[in-house]
């Protein structure tokens, strides 16, 4: 671990006591394959304030999902500064971001990620296994959480038995389990149909109005357009940052 400086510290105070959730400072993703040199995120700024319900939307090769991993902790810029909920992380090793993993961001992903022959309960559970909540305890919140995406009859089947939009409300609950910082979604309706879709959309919906930071990646126009602030990114820059009314 790099140390923060106490400039960077007060920084991440500061940023903290504003609501930020996330705030990233010039970053760049580049990878050097053999004298190419591709910069896939470039000198990107965000900012998002606890609360909202944000799109990260751009087309394939655009740099959206190195964005989103950068975001979601699961890769470390070449440089620039990250923050998230008031820590910089941009300067943590592997075990330490993984620990913020845990603490501060609940995943969502489109191909849902669940354990095959465990059941909701345990899927849901997962995550309160990993960072050594009791068990008693880890019960009465992942049923608490299977309760808020109204899954709680299912908590004793396994994915097969699911739906594919049940599966995704068991991944949903996972990632609300923790009470994380913010709930990245990647893609979250692309392996279902239309109509299952929209039922996931505005389960999202109602997640944010109770409270929820929403992160949602997407390379889709329509379901962008469920957030209520769409960030474009195209050849690793913002390309636009909008307010959606709702």
């Amino acid at each position: 671990m790099v140390q923060a400086t106490a400039e960077e510290t007060e920084k991440g105070e500061k940023l903290k006591r504003d609501g930020i959730v996330i705030r990233t400072y010039d970053i760049w993703k580049t990878y050097v394959m053999g004298d190419q040199v591709i910069n896939a995120v470039s000198g990107v700024d965000i900012e998002i304030k606890r609360g909202e319900y944000v799109a990260i939307m751009g087309p394939s090769g655009s740099g959206k999902s190195t964005l989103m991993n950068l975001i979601g902790c699961l890769d470390s810029p070449t440089k620039g500064e990250y923050y998230i909920n008031g820590r910089l992380v941009s300067k943590l090793v592997d075990d330490e971001l993984a620990e913020i993993r845990n603490k501060e961001i609940g995943f969502v992903f489109q191909t849902f990620n669940l354990l095959p022959r465990a059941s909701s309960l345990h899927n849901v559970e997962l995550p309160l296994i990993y960072n050594g909540t009791p068990p008693a305890q880890r019960i009465i919140k992942a049923k608490e959480a299977l309760r808020q995406v109204d899954l709680e009859a299912r908590m004793d089947h396994k994915p097969n038995e699911l739906s594919g939009g049940q599966r995704q409300r068991v991944a949903i609950a996972r990632a609300l389990v923790n009470s994380p910082s913010i709930i990245l979604a990647d893609e979250p309706t692309g392996n279902l149909d239309t109509a299952t879709g929209n039922e996931i959309m505005a389960l999202f919906e109602r997640l944010h109005k109770e409270g929820n930071t929403i992160v949602l990646v997407t390379h889709e126009h329509d379901i962008a357009l469920h957030a209520h602030r769409v960030i474009a990114v195209r050849d690793g820059k913002v390309e636009r940052d909008e307010v959606i009314p709702h």
